[in-house]
């Protein structure tokens, strides 16, 4: 079986292909084009039995993925902080693509189980819509601290409660007492407050188109207590297939709620973890808020492990644990439901 490690860029992909052994079989560089992508594959199958060893990173990546899977190719997705391991040991000093791509490859070859890439579907549709909803919130916030100091301005004994500048009701109120004064200020003002309720209803709007989508194809996921509609297509869109990971402590270790071990002696202890996907770490985080405000399995399993003797801090990394196995077997309950042909079979919580 020959790996073809691939370093990609936004003009060009660098190819290596190694034997089993990991000695290199030959290179090629071609453009970051269809045609390119139709040039190296037609390079490739000089080797028939063969594999594509491509290096993770999906803003520079998908379009050669897309057009291998279409093909029929074999590919894998290889982590960025396994080529730093692999790049260590070789004799070869120095950065290049071609060192890149070999490093890509030979990490292939070592690392056992690494996630097979898919032609990706309502994850990604569903990751476009919560990331671009996220832009507009952000930017509506924005434009709300703006409007906050000009009222301020203009009225100082005018009061705006926290939140309230995204109800249409208060934004009426605002738009009469803006029209009333003059000046460049209200002027200012009156365009940002007309802004702010443009993205107001387009943030709604993409809410229920999120809402949706994510229905038919999540059900189980939202069965789960405390996950609404925008968290389940945040974990759906970021995890982006639950059979890409062979267990659900794999799962748990990319979404960083698995604990590392900080022990010496007798005494067993572990530290939060840092690393991992922090958007899935959050909608964790804010899945097991929502539980411990509600009586509930989520809050006893919280008040057990503070009675033996865990922080706050402890109970609730140990809650997002728990959370993050429910997670990971109702994903793949729901990814069963759908296509029952797929490997994502059930497993046991």
């Amino acid at each position: 079986m020959v790996t073809v490690g691939t370093d990609a860029h936004k003009s060009s992909h660098t190819l290596v292909a190694v034997d089993e052994n990991g000695c290199r079989l030959g290179q090629q560089t071609v453009p970051a084009v269809g045609a390119g992508h139709l040039a190296a594959l037609q390079w490739a199958r000089q080797w028939p039995e063969r594999r594509w060893a491509i290096e993770d990173c999906r803003h520079v990546t998908r379009r050669l993925e897309r057009d291998l899977l279409a093909a029929g190719e074999l590919v894998l997705r290889v982590p960025p902080k396994l080529m730093l391991e692999s790049r260590r040991p070789a004799r070869t000093r120095g950065k290049s693509d071609a060192i890149d791509a070999l490093a890509v490859a030979r990490a292939a070859l070592r690392e056992p189980g690494l996630p097979v890439a898919r032609l990706e579907g309502r994850s990604r549709e569903l990751r476009l819509l919560v990331d671009y909803r996220e832009d507009l919130v952000a930017e509506r916030t924005r434009l709300q601290s703006r409007l906050r100091w000009h009222v301020h301005e203009l009225e100082p004994e005018l009061v705006i409660a926290s939140g309230a500048l995204d109800c249409y009701k208060l934004l009426e109120q605002l738009e009469a007492v803006l029209a009333a004064q003059p000046g460049l200020v209200a002027e200012i003002a009156g365009k940002q407050l007309r802004q702010i309720r443009e993205l107001t209803s387009e943030i709604k709007q993409l809410e229920r188109r999120i809402a949706n989508l994510v229905l038919p194809v999540a059900p189980s996921l939202l069965a789960l207590f405390g996950c609404g509609a925008l968290t389940a297509a945040k974990l759906i869109g970021e995890t982006a297939g639950p059979t890409r990971f062979r267990s659900r402590a794999a799962f748990a270790m990319h979404d960083g709620s698995a604990p590392i071990p900080a022990s010496s002696g007798d005494r067993q202890r572990h530290r939060l973890n840092r690393g991992g996907n922090r958007q899935l770490n959050a909608a964790l985080h804010r899945i097991a808020i929502t539980q411990l405000r509600a009586p509930g399995c989520g809050r006893d399993y919280y008040q057990h492990r503070r009675e033996g003797g865990d922080s706050k801090a402890e109970a609730l990394r140990c809650l997002k644990r728990r959370i993050s196995d429910q997670v990971y077997r109702r994903l793949r309950l729901d990814a069963h439901l759908l296509d029952p042909l797929s490997d994502a079979t059930p497993t046991a919580a």
